[in-house]
């Protein structure tokens, strides 16, 4: 018979193999990216700033902590989260690091306050402003993951066609862009390109994510008209 201390020794092992793997900043960024959607390993690598070898080796760990899965078609391997549970505690991961680390406050106000976006909206002013019509919601991440998932009612211009196609945004009203959620630069470069053309602009720091655990309206899968 398994004594007590041997079973709650065997439980918390279990438990430290998600922790050991997810204790890593380079595997924490790339499971921020896969609850965007499935990526390949190519994908990943580019969209983190790490070599496709070195991508590979933090996706492995995580495949083995069962916190990501993989398919192969051809050359090609795909990555995805395992289940929702894997995007929920990297949330709550996230916010016990806020509510502890007054690092993270500083290191969010000196990069947002060097581009004069200090300012933003919450998801409740956004949901209460779709249904009055007065706000238009940009999704500036790429096409692939808009079409996985989105805020409804969000339109959808990648930042890298944001310039090229800044005519197809209405000029009466204000522009609320978001994209991955509170750590993605991308919105605040949208910011950026909108005030630069003289349009009334703010950022959303939710993603779908957190959009979603908030309480608002579902996300929605696939692309809308």
């Amino acid at each position: 018979m398994t004594s007590n201390r041997a079973f709650k020794t065997a439980l918390y092992e279990q438990l430290a193999r998600v922790s050991r793997a997810m204790a890593s900043a380079p595997r924490l960024e790339l499971l921020d990216l896969l609850a965007q959607g499935p990526k390949t390993v190519d994908r990943l690598a580019e969209a983190s700033g790490q070599s496709r070898a070195n991508a590979s080796q933090h996706l492995q760990v995580l495949r083995r902590a069962r916190l990501v899965e993989r398919s192969k078609e051809g050359l090609h391997v795909t990555y995805r989260l395992a289940g929702a549970e894997v995007a929920a505690s990297q949330r709550a991961l996230r916010q016990l690091a806020e509510a502890r680390l007054t690092e993270i406050d500083r290191l969010m106000r000196d990069y947002l306050s060097d581009r004069g976006q200090l300012e933003e909206v919450s998801g409740e002013e956004v949901a209460e402003r779709l249904q009055r019509g007065d706000v238009v919601l940009l999704d500036v991440r790429p096409r692939d993951e808009f079409d996985h998932d989105h805020l409804p009612g969000a339109v959808s211009i990648p930042l890298s066609e944001l310039s090229a196609r800044m005519a197809e945004l209405p000029d009466d009203r204000e522009i609320v862009a978001y994209c991955r959620g509170p750590y993605c630069v991308m919105a605040v470069e949208a910011v950026a390109l909108l005030r630069a053309e003289g349009r009334k602009a703010a950022r959303l720091a939710d993603g779908v994510q957190d959009w979603s655990a908030r309480g608002h309206q579902q996300a929605q899968v696939g692309a809308t008209p």
